[in-house]
């Protein structure tokens, strides 16, 4: 209520030339950062981000720069104010006190996600909402409510959104996903490339395995990684390294690291996987959102859900499993390791999983979003106060 209060009477201040983007993620907002000073877009950006976010303030140093510390009620009054009186709001997850806005007429709320695609349900398909209460049922449907278009990058990630947030055809904006720029820039790809194979040799040296499993509820206390890695390192090491991508929060895997040096290394806590995928030779995972991405590259992946029926039920998935994936599945070692060993991998599946879901991921997502926000003809819109100086 104190929330809802507080936007109401900043909402009678005007509306200002301000773009906000609410981040827990980096690469989606980054990149329409990058691109919207690219085309020097005259429109103020503040960033309302989240600690886990690996936004910093060097990373946007054009833009006003808020920590979304729930402890800080500056930072609060700051991101309400902001939020009451920016022309355009880009969002890339769900924000619960979305529920407590009621936005003016002319103003837009993006979502922009964090994922290219889905295996995993989510939003009104996730098995626990049912759970939930009536109370937070109504929550979530005012939030998705708020969302004036949601950005996708396939016809397939269209209708799981249709679904999961219960909104309408005309929601769904098809300018592709940001972060994919990536995968069509050589020389980004060349500089990335170089600076990690500069602080790591081994990369350069052996084939590369990258490991980077969906993160379970229950990790943070009973984490397994569910590895083996010392038959890895034995049947494995003469040819490949593994790099360990999890969940910053477990915080073990250091002592991986140390009991196979020069075989393991652990990067969970870098910032960008899809950084890690221009170096990977094989990506091992379960049911997260990075095959979607990494299939643009057209390389081998192995899907391992060792709790396969668990994680059906309870979190559920949007299909079969086997069907929902580009590569072998395997419920053990001797599977997986053998799975490696053979290398026969079927690269057309992947290529024809790339072009159902990213579709419109062509390489010009970022200005296709930004061209949306700045320069599509909006001339029956109402004209915008001029920037604001400082808060």
């Amino acid at each position: 209520m104190l929330f809802k209060l507080m936007f109401n009477l900043c909402k009678c201040f005007p509306l200002r030339q301000k773009t906000l983007i609410l981040a827990s993620f980096s690469q989606n907002c980054l990149f329409v950062y990058n691109e919207m000073k690219r085309q020097d877009i005259p429109y103020k950006i503040i960033f309302i981000c989240k600690k886990n976010s690996h936004i910093n303030r060097q990373h946007v140093p054009d833009a006003i720069y808020i920590s979304m510390d729930f402890k800080n009620p500056v930072n609060w009054v700051r991101l309400i104010y902001h939020l009451a009186t920016s022309q355009w709001i880009l969002v890339d997850n769900y924000y619960p006190f979305l529920a407590a806005v009621n936005f003016k007429n002319t103003v837009q709320c993006i979502q922009l996600w964090h994922a290219a695609g889905a295996i995993k349900t989510f939003g009104f398909r996730d098995r626990s909402v049912a759970e939930r209460s009536a109370r937070a049922r109504k929550r979530f449907k005012k939030v998705y409510n708020n969302f004036h278009k949601i950005v996708v990058g396939s016809e397939a990630m269209a209708k799981i959104f249709m679904d999961a947030f219960g909104c309408p055809p005309e929601k769904i904006l098809r300018s592709g996903i940001p972060r994919t720029d990536l995968f069509y820039d050589s020389d980004s790809q060349s500089r990335i490339i170089k600076k990690l194979t500069a602080e790591n040799k081994e990369l350069k040296r052996k084939k590369v395995i990258l490991y980077a499993p969906t993160y379970r509820d229950d990790q943070i206390h009973h984490f397994n990684l569910k590895l083996d890695m010392h038959r890895m390192y034995r049947e494995l090491g003469d040819e490949y390294i593994v790099l360990l991508k999890l969940h910053p929060a477990i915080k073990n895997t250091i002592e991986i690291e140390k009991l196979y040096p020069g075989f393991v290394y652990d990067y969970s806590l870098y910032p960008d996987i899809n950084e890690l995928l221009l170096v990977t030779d094989i990506l091992i995972t379960d049911y997260s959102s990075v095959p979607y991405e990494y299939a643009l590259l057209k390389r081998p992946m192995i899907f391992y859900p060792y709790d396969l029926k668990e994680y059906v039920r309870s979190r559920g998935l949007w299909g079969e499993y086997e069907k929902l994936v580009p590569g072998p599945v395997v419920y053990n070692m001797d599977d997986l390791i053998e799975t490696i060993k053979n290398g026969k991998f079927d690269l057309d599946k992947i290529e024809e999983f790339s072009r159902t879901w990213n579709q419109y991921s062509t390489g010009h997502s970022s200005r296709n979003l930004v061209h949306y926000l700045f320069v599509a003809d909006k001339s029956e819109e109402q004209p915008l106060e001029p920037m604001e100086q400082g808060l």
